[in-house]
């Protein structure tokens, strides 16, 4: 098998067919491929279209999740799937284009163990551009990501990085990030990004935001040292201002009235340390969750010419 296209599918029933449509005429002239659509618990008839894509194409496998895990661990879930010397993973809403998957493939196979797809021009809201930027600008600090790489949702990985990508067990997985952990042997081409053929996305402003955060605390303790250095600093910043009052106190004649300023600097270090002692909480809960192996996925079914036994991540 030289390609596998692995495709998270959550509550796409308009773009399936479409999509598999589009494979098939993206492949008609290469037959070493795998499709391997993995339902995400949509909550439509997405799993539907992929038993009647699977009934269609016997290069189609479909997977379905026992709930929702997210798009990351759905990723991971068809990742341990594939067969393919190369690994597509691309989006379900047909903003990427099959007939790309080649300019993905023909780079990756110079040598590289990923190649993104740079889009330039994104035909998405003006908030998810700003958030793929500021994504970026962390991910350079945090990851190491070379400044000209595009961390894009779709890409190509080779067999050998995806079976160690397999090998990590973080309850809240991040695909580019265990990519960037991993290898910094990546490269990236210009591909098109095209508008969403049916439906709307699944990511509003407040789930995306989420995801964002998710990804931020997963994979750096970023956040934690913030969060100290912070608190040193307010801290130093109340030391003089403690200063300042007592030489006003005991060398000046004016003299500090009034709660106004005693009750806003307690409301604001309050908040800090609530912060603080919140995020602290966060980290504890993910140390939890890892030591107590709480499941990247569960897999209830698996459709197609190679039934699979089930499986669990």
């Amino acid at each position: 098998m030289k390609i596998s296209i692995v495709i998270p599918v959550y509550n796409s029933e308009d773009c399936i067919s479409i999509l598999h449509q589009e494979l098939l005429k993206a492949f008609r002239d290469f037959s070493s491929w795998e499709l391997i659509l993995v339902n995400d618990k949509s909550l439509d008839k997405s799993w539907e279209k992929i038993e009647e894509a699977c009934l269609l194409n016997p290069k189609v496998k479909g997977v379905s999740l026992r709930k929702n895990f997210g798009q990351d661990n759905a990723i991971l879930a068809g990742l341990k799937l594939a067969k393919g010397e190369y690994i597509v993973i691309m989006d379900d809403d047909l903003q990427h284009d099959p007939a790309d998957i080649f300019k993905l493939y023909t780079e990756c196979v110079k040598g590289f163990d990923v190649c993104y797809g740079r889009f330039s021009n994104k035909k998405q809201k003006t908030w998810k551009n700003a958030g793929s930027w500021l994504n970026g600008k962390l991910s350079e600090k945090l990851l190491n990501k070379p400044r000209e790489i595009y961390l894009s949702p779709f890409k190509i990985i080779s067999r050998e990085l995806a079976q160690e990508m397999i090998l990590f067990k973080s309850s809240y997985s991040y695909i580019d990030a265990t990519i960037l952990t991993l290898t910094s042997n990546i490269t990236q081409v210009d591909v098109e990004h095209h508008p969403r053929r049916n439906g709307t996305g699944n990511y509003n402003f407040v789930k995306s935001s989420f995801v964002f955060f998710n990804h931020l605390t997963s994979y750096s303790v970023f956040p934690l040292r913030l969060v100290s250095i912070t608190g040193f600093s307010a801290a130093f910043l109340s030391f003089i201002i403690a200063a300042f009052y007592l030489v006003q106190y005991l060398y000046a004649d004016r003299r500090v009235e009034g709660w106004i300023s005693l009750i806003l600097l307690t409301i604001f270090f309050g908040g800090l340390i609530l912060m603080s002692i919140g995020l602290i909480g966060e980290y504890i809960g993910r140390i939890f969750l890892s030591v107590s192996n709480r499941a990247q996925y569960s897999i209830e079914k698996i459709i197609g010419k190679e039934e699979d036994d089930r499986h669990s991540g």
